[in-house]
């Protein structure tokens, strides 16, 4: 059975402009590589693929895999995920400083949806938020 979270993997448009964004909140480089050839044509289901991804790690080893697809690109336009969606919803990270966050996302490209909120135990600040390519980020400081 499942003994940890390996990471969590996000598909991505432009690649180093997200591994910037995210190193902006803290994030360190870790491994990356360039990935094509029948393993990867097995895992992702797809015939020739090529993709890059850059792992990036938080100061507690957690695994952030950015993945940009060289083949097989979707072009949709990107839209902020809604925190209802069904399927993968969101991916929370813990902060010291929540409000130096939200402003650090704001002013990288990413955008706000709600300013910090207090739980009713007083506990942890919460504030959603998106990075650049519409994913839903729930940035939590403990207090």
């Amino acid at each position: 059975m499942i003994s940890s979270i390996r990471h969590t993997g996000i598909v991505v448009r432009d690649l180093s402009k997200s591994v910037e964004f995210y190193k902006k909140l803290g994030f360190t480089d870790h491994e990356k590589a360039i990935e094509e050839g029948e393993f990867i044509d097995q895992v992702t289901g797809f015939t020739n693929v090529k993709l890059e991804w850059v792992k990036l790690k938080a100061q507690d080893g957690s695994l952030l895999e950015l993945l940009k697809y060289h083949s097989h690109p979707l072009n949709e336009k990107i839209s902020n995920q809604d925190s209802n969606q069904l399927g993968c919803s969101h991916v929370a990270f813990t902060v010291e400083d929540i409000d130096k966050t939200c402003t650090v996302i704001q002013n990288e490209g990413g955008s706000i949806v709600n300013p910090p909120a207090l739980s009713k135990d007083n506990k942890v600040k919460v504030s959603y938020c998106h990075d650049l390519e519409g994913v839903l980020m729930e940035i939590v400081e403990v207090l």
